[in-house]
């Protein structure tokens, strides 16, 4: 990993590995947007960050300045034989209009309401089993024991691939998410060991030879414009799995379990009042987005009387976006009875997360799963708890006691 310097300004030279980033962003974000709400970086090779509501969804609208061929803001700054077009290295969420709107289509039936419900059975046992598996403990780390599992284990199930390979597949989230500081050579290096590819590569040589009732032998059989989907499309969508299906909503279990083990108020509400549960879910989503998107300057141009150049990074913070006082009352509380909540916590623009379905099913039911076994709880120690760098935030570690 490269030694970055500690940011001394976050206007003019923000990181957003940074300790101080990492272990509390909101501050930096609320001085941000009354200072400078369009902030700049040289590190990374340059980069963007605007904070405001409407500027960021300025951004994730415009198709034309922006481009999403990636995604993921690191020291290895991507050239255009790394960003196939149009399909881009995770379609959808890395293709461009028009061949965005095909691939996105594609997928939608795999994700909505009726497939997703499907998958609460197996969701729900998966939240029983792992809390079984933490009984009689007084402390559990809520998020290495119990959050980080569910979303891990329900794509595994949903791409048809063995459940052992859980632990695959967080390695594999760890390199394309969170080792973004490490050099451009280290990164190329870690890509060109190809361990990724010849995972994908051997789980679609298997469902070739027998197909399964599962998204895998679904990409492989469907079709764009009368055409199977190119080998790299399929392992593109599966990487894209990985990247907005996985840790995102294991960070946004976590960021929920973590808020009520602080606030006793709010976790004595949702254990004696069930029915908060719909508006909290969507309260905690706002709050604790965990999604920060990236694009990339597509031509030179002004925004806002920021010159941006062709190849700047631009980095999306929708958590930032949600906490914009002008776009929500009382933007800094947690409100779990909060009606009007036009969050963007799974983005905005064409690119709005379509596996929203499936995160708010998961996230509802890990927390109902917790607060059907333990209803009350506290932070075992709050020094304990440690959170992911880069563009996902969510706690990696949640020592709870069981009260």
């Amino acid at each position: 990993m490269t030694d970055h310097p500690r940011v001394q300004d976050f206007a003019t030279d923000f990181d957003h590995t940074d300790p101080q980033w990492v272990a509390d962003p909101y501050p930096i974000w609320d001085h941000l947007r009354r200072e400078c709400p369009v902030a700049h970086t040289d590190r990374y090779g340059g980069a963007w960050l605007p904070v405001r509501h409407d500027d960021v969804a300025e951004v994730a609208y415009d198709t034309e300045h922006f481009t999403s061929r990636t995604v993921v803001v690191s020291e290895l700054r991507p050239g255009d034989d790394d960003l196939p077009a149009p399909i881009g290295v995770a379609p959808p969420i890395t293709s461009d209009p028009p061949f965005h709107a095909m691939a996105r289509r594609l997928l939608l039936p795999a994700f909505s309401p009726k497939p997703i419900a499907a998958f609460e059975p197996f969701t729900r046992a998966l939240c029983k089993e792992l809390l079984d598996a933490t009984a009689g403990k007084d402390v559990i780390d809520a998020a290495v024991e119990y959050a980080q599992d569910i979303p891990l284990r329900v794509i595994v199930r949903m791409l048809g691939f063995p459940q052992a390979d859980a632990d695959v597949f967080r390695r594999f989230i760890r390199l394309i998410l969170e080792d973004v500081d490490a050099s451009a050579e280290q990164r190329q290096a870690q890509i060109n060991e190809g361990e990724l590819d010849a995972y994908l590569e051997a789980r679609i040589n298997e469902h070739l030879a027998e197909p399964q009732d599962d998204l895998t032998t679904f990409l492989l059989e469907a079709e764009l414009d009368g055409n199977k989907l190119l080998p790299e499309h399929v392992e593109g969508t599966m990487v894209l799995l990985m990247v907005a299906g996985i840790d995102t909503t294991w960070s946004a279990i976590g960021a929920s379990l973590w808020h009520l083990a602080q606030n006793p108020n709010d976790r004595k509400r949702l254990a004696t009042e069930p029915e908060l549960m719909d508006t909290a879910v969507e309260e905690f989503l706002r709050a604790y987005a965990p999604v920060t998107m990236a694009r990339l300057v597509a031509k030179d141009f002004d925004f806002h009387g920021c010159p941006m150049k062709e190849g700047d990074w631009l980095l999306l913070p929708f958590p930032a976006a949600n906490r914009d006082p002008e776009a929500f009352p009382d933007a800094d509380q947690v409100k779990l009875d909060r009606v009007e909540n036009r969050h963007a916590a799974f983005g905005l623009g064409i690119h709005r997360c379509l596996g929203s379905n499936l995160a708010r099913m998961e996230l509802r039911v890990a927390l109902e799963e917790w607060m059907n076994r333990y209803p009350d709880f506290e932070l075992a120690d709050p020094a304990a708890v440690t959170w992911s760098a880069g563009q996902v935030r969510g706690p990696r570690n949640i020592p709870v006691r069981i009260l």
